[in-house]
């Protein structure tokens, strides 16, 4: 692996992994960083630069691992730390990087630090929390998980005071104005970074301060404390990077690359529902009119752009009206609903239909910034609305017809989650082995945009430049950069769409479309393309 390269994550494709979903190793019925080992051959085939995985650390899993209640450890029923220091040894070996999740907002009430905090005002760790004699302050800052959190204070009969938490009642928020607790927080990144790992999705970073009279989110402290993990990850780890996972409008996560000296990345969040938007109008204006507000960020940072995750398909960044239609649209049954999102994988949500699943990734893949792919979405994989909160888009990975789903091989009733029995996704219908044996598959449709995606840096650095003067449906734009250019055609619609592009070379000039390898002519500085509905196509100048 080329530690030289300090910018790998410009052109990386991103994999998010939850270990326990993804192969058991020793037939218990949950997933462990072992069996993740075994299957890194069909990540690197796939051609993932980057895996992402979810929390790996000891806890009561009232939040699937985001509540934390030892940094410094392995969930039990995911292995011990020899079999992480395998892991990344093998996944180096393989020319990947792995970065893990931190969360830096809060831990777990079961956290040795809580419980001495709420137990003793005298002890040190009581202030490694934010406590309060009353529910009153801070009453500008929004309440989070609104569906299940009435405040963002909770008493605590043991300490006989409130507590603060942005999240769950269970995940009691740090506090950032004691240094103590920011160096806590580095010396947890140094021990993973000396371990190997590549870097950090930090969680929840917009609320690590409090400020009364503000909405407490995206404060300066915050920025001033990540400059400082920022010169820490340079002077002594240099190549290793931190992602925010900040909720919030571009503008706003701007704030978070800093003079290039915050995060290395930052999710693009409001482009994400607003694909699916276009997806449904067969209509690029969502799409354009958010990246047209998208500032320009510094030369060594990117955008990371997702389509789902393990999280529900947030609507935070959209108006009431925009929201209002997306439910209507995506999640017409209220169980498909969940806080400000839609509880939906990929496949579901756009009617299981291949075409418009390609799209989707073809957006993804042209569109600025690092693509991230959530595990299972490569295939097709369904969800299960029956299952309560997110469970439902993390159920286990989906490898053969076999016994359950080659995920395990335990009796069924042990399983961490059931699988999918869906007539459209079970495992007969949708899994790793029947997707690689049939030669236009999802899967294999999706390897190839990214070895085409991963041979041109164009996509990853490139400006982006729309096409004007063409029919609504068609969300057109040429990636440029010094040396090359590409023209990216996206048939948002349900209907053919004859289109004549300028291509500007007012000569007679042979264009090819990189996912076919057709040829096509260009007369007089135009180009003529027919698409069919939802098709999309990648050409590249030939002469």
């Amino acid at each position: 692996m080329d530690r030289k390269n300090k910018i790998w994550y410009k052109n990386a494709v991103f994999y998010e992994l939850y270990v326990r979903a993804f192969f058991d190793s020793n037939n218990d019925g949950h997933g462990d960083l072992r069996g993740m080992t075994q299957k890194l051959d069909y990540l690197q085939d796939l051609g993932i630069d980057c895996l992402w995985i979810m929390p790996i650390y000891p806890s009561p899993l009232k939040d699937d691992g985001y509540d934390i209640a030892d940094y410094y450890q392995i969930l039990p029923e995911y292995g011990i730390l020899d079999d992480f220091k395998a892991l990344i040894d093998e996944v180096h070996a393989r020319e990947m990087r792995l970065i893990v999740d931190l969360v830096l907002n809060h831990t777990s009430d079961q956290h040795p630090w809580f419980q001495a905090a709420r137990s003793d005002k005298e002890s040190p760790y009581r202030d490694y929390y934010v406590w309060s004699d009353t529910s009153y302050k801070y009453g500008d800052a929004r309440i989070i998980f609104l569906d299940t959190e009435t405040s963002n204070w909770t008493w605590d009969e043991v300490a006989g005071q409130y507590y603060w938490h942005r999240f769950y009642s269970s995940q009691p928020d740090l506090n950032y104005d004691n240094p103590r607790v920011q160096e806590e927080m580095i010396k947890v990144m140094q021990y993973w970074l000396d371990l190997g790992v590549d870097g950090f999705r930090a969680d929840a970073v917009p609320y690590l301060f409090e400020r009364e009279g503000t909405n407490c989110e995206n404060l300066p402290e915050t920025h001033a404390f990540i400059k400082r993990v920022r010169n820490f990850l340079d002077q002594n780890y240099p190549g290793r990077i931190l992602l925010a996972e900040a909720n919030q409008w571009p503008e706003d996560v701007r704030a978070y690359f800093g003079d290039g000296d915050e995060f290395h990345m930052g999710f693009h969040f409001p482009v994400m529902p607003r694909i699916f938007m276009a997806l449904r109008k067969g209509d690029r204006t969502p799409i354009k009119s958010i990246l047209d507000r998208t500032p320009e960020i510094p030369e060594n940072c990117q955008w990371c752009t997702f389509l789902r995750n393990h999280d529900e398909l947030t609507l935070e960044m959209v108006t009431e009206e925009e929201r209002e239609w997306m439910w209507k649209e995506y999640a017409p049954d209220v169980r498909m609903r969940l806080n400000l999102g839609i509880r939906r994988r990929l496949a579901p949500l756009l009617d299981n239909d291949q075409r418009k699943i390609e799209l989707a990734y073809s957006l993804l893949f042209t569109l600025p910034g690092s693509p991230i792919i959530y595990y299972g979405d490569e295939i097709g994989m369904g969800d299960d609305v029956e299952l309560p909160d997110r469970n439902g888009v993390r159920t286990p990975m989906q490898w053969d017809s076999d016994i359950n789903a080659g995920f395990s091989g335990t009796d069924a009733s042990l399983l961490y989650s059931p699988i999918i029995t869906h007539e459209q996704y079970n495992p007969q219908q949708v899994s790793v082995i029947k997707q690689i044996s049939l030669s236009n598959s999802l899967y294999n449709r999706i390897r190839k945009m990214i070895q085409i995606r991963k041979g041109m840096h164009i996509f990853s650095r490139g400006s982006l430049e729309w096409v004007e003067a063409i029919p609504d449906a068609l969300a057109a734009y040429w990636r440029k950069n010094d040396s090359e250019k590409v023209l990216v055609i996206n048939n948002l619609s349900n209907t053919k769409q004859n289109v004549i592009i300028q291509v500007d070379e007012p000569f007679e000039n042979i264009w090819v479309e990189l996912l076919t390898e057709r040829s096509y002519e260009s007369k007089g500085g135009k180009m003529r393309v027919e698409l069919e509905p939802f098709e999309y196509m990648w050409f590249k100048n030939l002469i």
